[in-house]
């Protein structure tokens, strides 16, 4: 498979249909609306697949998400998986998530990830019956995708040490605090020292994906989110890392482009080949993604 390009992490919702109350109004203008296949500008700006991922945590979002990506728009929009919600605690687990891919789109069932940034506890990932349900997912053999804060950091590498046979991915870097709205915001120094025990995991990858957003929204630059970078690049290595675009949550504070260009400053420094993992191979391994077939028709579009 020649190299491929690959956004590991964006978002699509309907309001009327799945509501998105974390979104305010006033400070959040730019994601007050509605996105859908259609609107995301992946193929535009020449990235060959996508991963959609849950927004709301209920089954009927997940479900919807299947049938989009199986439809000729989610198709035509390039969505190659989707990464769902699951109750971790319905005993019926492992029955519910044969459904997902017995279901509409189930093929595409290509990971599970629930809000754990929105628990108070940092330690929420330390409950044992957190970890029986974790442990159903990898047991589907579907990766779990972490969405925590930084202060919830090391009990991921608790969490990874605890169920070594199941897969992760750290979403957004566990949210470094680079911007004046974050508690601790500039010291990196707890975020460095959690983020590489849990890059010494073997079971678990990142997500370059999520910086704009937690920098200042309207002024930052590349050398603001570089510190960051770096440090990932530095424990999990290129071919440990997966490229996402959080989009249209980034619209915040960058467009799609503007993204994709910084993620390139960022990545200046690495080989052909660690660039391609990043961007593209390491996400298709670790999502067990399909996309011989838009690589084939990108080669006849693009000799």
């Amino acid at each position: 498979m020649s190299d491929v390009v690959v956004d590991a992490h964006h978002h699509l919702w309907v309001r009327a249909r799945h509501p998105q109350g974390w979104i305010d109004p006033a400070t959040m203008a730019a994601i007050d609306a509605d996105f859908t296949p259609a609107d995301l500008p992946a193929a535009a700006h020449g990235v060959d697949a996508t991963v959609v991922v849950q927004s709301v945590s209920t089954w009927a979002e997940t479900e919807d998400l299947l049938d989009v990506a199986a439809s000729p728009e989610g198709r035509a929009a390039r969505i190659a998986g989707v990464v769902g919600w699951a109750d971790l605690f319905d005993p019926a687990l492992e029955d519910r998530l044969a459904a997902l891919r017995d279901g509409p789109g189930g093929d595409r069932l290509v990971g599970i990830r629930t809000m754990v940034q929105a628990e108070a506890d940092p330690d929420y990932l330390d409950r044992p019956d957190v970890h029986a349900g974790i442990a159903a997912v990898g047991a589907a053999g579907l990766p779990f995708d972490l969405v925590v804060r930084a202060d919830q950091l090391a009990s991921c590498a608790r969490l990874a040490a605890a169920l070594p046979d199941t897969r992760f991915v750290l979403d957004h870097l566990a949210k470094p605090p680079l911007g004046a709205g974050n508690p601790g915001a500039g010291d990196l120094s707890a975020w460095r020292r959690d983020l590489a025990a849990l890059a010494a995991r073997p079971n678990v990858v990142a997500k370059l994906s999520g910086l704009v957003t937690e920098a200042r929204w309207d002024s930052w630059t590349t050398a603001d989110l570089r510190p960051a970078a770096d440090h990932a690049l530095d424990v999990f290595g290129p071919d440990r890392l997966l490229l996402g675009s959080d989009w249209p949550v980034c619209l915040l504070a960058s467009g799609y482009g503007r993204w994709l260009s910084t993620a390139d400053e960022l990545l200046s420094g690495l080989a052909p080949d660690e660039r391609a993992a990043l961007r593209g191979r390491t996400a298709v391994a670790t999502y067990g993604l399909a996309v011989e077939h838009v690589t084939t028709t990108r080669t006849k579009e693009h000799p």
